[in-house]
């Protein structure tokens, strides 16, 4: 019994011995671990300053379109109320007009200022005129000529519509400018009148803008001038 004694006691006292490493090798492993609270100190500010620096980038973005959109919106309402008194229309209809132009602009790459000023002799502002020869509306577009940009608006009685006339007119700018390449000859184009070897079509619309441009000039200076 003696040997099997002395046994178990040596067994005993590699296992505690085991156990005591053990413990000791944990509680040196938790020691080396980075705490939850350096953790914080070191990961998060890191984390947060990438975050702060993408919501800056998105910040700005949103911040440039919001300036542009502000912009727009003081060029468009200068030039409304510099139509209105001009022409002697509500201001309600000049600002509707002005919106739809700035639009169709955009969409068919025209200066929506040109634009403004082909109504203004075509028209006067006047949505309902049409002409002896059959031309309707704001931009007095001549439907038999046109018919197949008027197939997806409804027709040439679509033509009254405000926002078909300044859209379809536009279009029609830009088509006749890509064909001839030169801007007088395509309103001379436009007038019907492109042999007429004096362009006064197109100087007469020249000058309207001149008229107009000089108020949408000072709208964007006001706005900068604001910005800074």
């Amino acid at each position: 019994m003696k040997p099997f004694t002395l046994y178990l006691s040596r067994l005993y006292s590699l296992t505690k011995a085991a156990l005591a490493l053990f413990g000791l090798a944990a509680l040196f492993a938790v020691m080396a671990l980075p705490s939850e609270r350096h953790l914080l100190r070191t990961t998060l500010p890191e984390f947060v300053a990438d975050a702060a620096e993408a919501a800056s980038a998105g910040s700005s973005g949103t911040v440039r379109s919001e300036v542009l959109e502000t912009l727009q919106e003081l060029e468009q309402r200068a030039l409304a109320e510099f139509i209105s008194r001009r022409w002697r229309i509500a201001e309600t209809a000049a600002t509707s007009f002005v919106s739809i132009a700035y639009r169709a602009g955009k969409r068919h790459s025209v200066d929506p200022v040109l634009i403004l000023s082909v109504m203004a002799i075509e028209s006067r502002y006047n949505p309902v005129a049409e002409s002896v020869v059959g031309a309707k509306g704001l931009m007095q577009i001549i439907p038999k000529y046109h018919l197949d940009k008027l197939l997806d608006h409804g027709g040439e009685e679509a033509l009254l519509d405000p926002e078909v006339n300044i859209h379809v007119g536009a279009q029609i700018l830009r088509e006749y400018y890509r064909r001839l390449g030169d801007q007088e000859a395509a309103l001379q184009r436009y007038a019907g009148a492109f042999e007429e070897p004096t362009s006064r079509y197109a100087a007469k619309v020249f000058e309207e803008r001149m008229r107009l441009e000089p108020v949408r000039q000072k709208a964007r200076s006001a706005q900068l001038a604001q910005a800074t």
